[in-house]
């Protein structure tokens, strides 16, 4: 099975000013363990994140690879695996289809991966998750950390229903891992 999952607010600490360079990436506490017991139940990783910051002129790709592969490595040291970034570089102001709400990013992971979206669950943190899964067919999982407190006291529009709603990766990791056995 293929798991998706948002970057900022889901695996690492969100920063109003962006992750900028890798001394700037902290992970939510059990986030990589978490990802560690999603990979021991057979799942793979996809992280599907927008990145304005590349499109702003803040980073470089090069700066953003930096930051990916310590993310790698973190999650790695706690014994997960990620199996791919996928990242839209985009602008607010200029959006391709990739740049969630789009759905260019959720659908190259599935075609890469040969899956369904109906059999591939999407855990975000914002409205902007949620709307590109809705799209594309995924099941749609939201965490409390990051932006997702605000984004569930806000008000969740009904037509992205259904929505698992959990308080942290950790949380909805136990769930799903569950769920399989």
């Amino acid at each position: 099975m293929l798991l998706l999952l948002d970057r900022d607010g889901v695996l690492n600490e969100e920063r109003r000013d962006y992750v900028k360079e890798p001394r700037e990436l902290h992970l939510i506490p059990g986030s990589a363990n978490a990802v560690a017991e999603l990979c021991l139940a057979g799942y793979r990783i996809v992280v599907v994140t927008n990145q304005s910051c590349v499109g702003r002129g803040i980073i470089s790709e090069g700066m953003l690879a930096e930051i990916h592969r310590l993310l790698k490595e973190r999650v790695a040291k706690a014994g997960g695996r990620i199996d791919a970034i996928l990242h839209c570089p985009d602008p607010p102001w200029a959006p391709t289809e990739r740049r969630k709400p789009g759905v260019g990013m959720l659908r190259e992971a599935l075609s890469r991966f040969c899956v369904s979206p109906e059999d591939t669950p999407m855990i975000g943190d914002s409205l902007v998750d949620l709307q590109a899964a809705a799209a594309i067919g995924c099941p749609r999982i939201l965490v409390r950390t990051g932006s997702g407190a605000e984004t569930e006291a806000s008000g969740i529009p009904p037509n992205l229903s259904p929505i698992d709603i959990y308080p942290d990766l950790a949380s909805a990791a136990r769930e799903l891992v569950g769920k399989k056995r």
